[in-house]
């Protein structure tokens, strides 16, 4: 069976500055920001959240189907979800405008500053919702706002259980809309920040949240680990220590690809939330969301 994935196709310029971001920026001045990072490296990579979950999900030997949107210069990113066996049939390609495109800055404590041009992310409300019997469950991530909104009706008129994953995307929303997702979806994930904002912008908590139709609420907390709330009750399922902390580029996305891929077999959520906290350390030892390589075996999936 298979997991469709929806969400931002992108590439990734991401640059390191060798410093503390708290210590370049002096909160009495924000309102006459005007700073500049000397940034002695920068690395161009294949990225977006679709694109990086589906490569997790893969290579853990799920089947994952990616429906987004590239732009004029995406060429080389569909021949590479090809050679790798990623279903791309439902990736549309706009003409008019460029792939997305994320510039990233990362500090030494691994604070990011992130500019992202939308391109034709915005376009991807024009594809349609795929007609085949294979697909098990979905992924709504970051995207076009009208292809969020778009999915998450699809897929419940469909009964096409999916998670609802806002990520960056969340702000784009307000209260009533996210209240229309939730009541849509089967799962939520979020990190520690969003669900701040999702709790406050829907006038409710993550345990009333979870307490309602949801099969759980999955909190992302970093090197912390992950709360599991599900019916009202938490469970915190910590995290694992990386061998190298390189890049958190891309580390909740491989997070939600061994996400997926636990759902896929149906698993128990704070089984699949084990399997993403090891993932997740993975990643991180790796420079670029699509670089890191796992052992199968080793993660007691082959």
């Amino acid at each position: 069976m298979s997991a469709l994935i929806c969400g931002s196709l992108a590439f990734d310029t991401i640059a390191t500055f060798p410093g503390r971001f708290a210590q370049q920026i002096l909160p009495e001045q924000i309102h006459i920001l005007n700073v500049s990072f000397l940034v002695p490296t920068l690395r161009r990579e294949f990225g977006g959240c679709a694109g990086n979950i589906a490569y997790t999900l893969k290579a853990l030997g799920g089947e994952p189907v990616v429906m987004a949107a590239l732009g004029s210069d995406g060429a080389g990113y569909l021949e590479r979800m090809n050679d790798l066996g990623i279903d791309t049939r439902h990736v549309l390609t706009v003409a008019e405008s460029y792939t997305a495109q994320a510039n990233i800055i990362t500090d030494e404590d691994n604070n990011q500053i992130t500019a992202f041009h939308p391109g034709a992310m915005q376009f991807a409300d024009r594809i349609e919702m795929p007609v085949r019997d294979d697909l098990r469950l979905a992924l709504i991530g970051p995207d076009g706002r009208d292809a969020m909104l778009k999915r998450a009706r699809d897929f419940a008129a469909a009964g096409l259980p999916f998670i609802f994953d806002p990520g960056q995307g969340l702000p784009m929303f307000n209260g009533e809309e996210l209240h229309g997702f939730v009541a849509q979806a089967t799962w939520v994930t979020v990190n520690d920040y969003e669900a701040r904002m999702l709790c406050e912008r829907m006038d409710t908590d993550l345990a009333t949240l979870s307490r309602s139709h949801l099969r759980g609420v999955v909190v992302t907390l970093g090197h912390e680990g992950c709360d599991v709330w599900v019916q009202g009750e938490v469970t915190r399922v910590p995290g694992v220590v990386a061998e190298a902390v390189l890049d958190p580029t891309g580390c909740g996305d491989a997070f939600r690809g061994a996400l997926l891929y636990g759902l896929e077999r149906g698993w128990d959520l704070v089984r699949c939330v084990e399997l993403g906290n090891r993932v997740g350390a993975i990643k991180i030892a790796c420079h670029g969301p699509q670089n890191h390589t796992l052992d199968r075996a080793a993660l007691g999936v082959a």
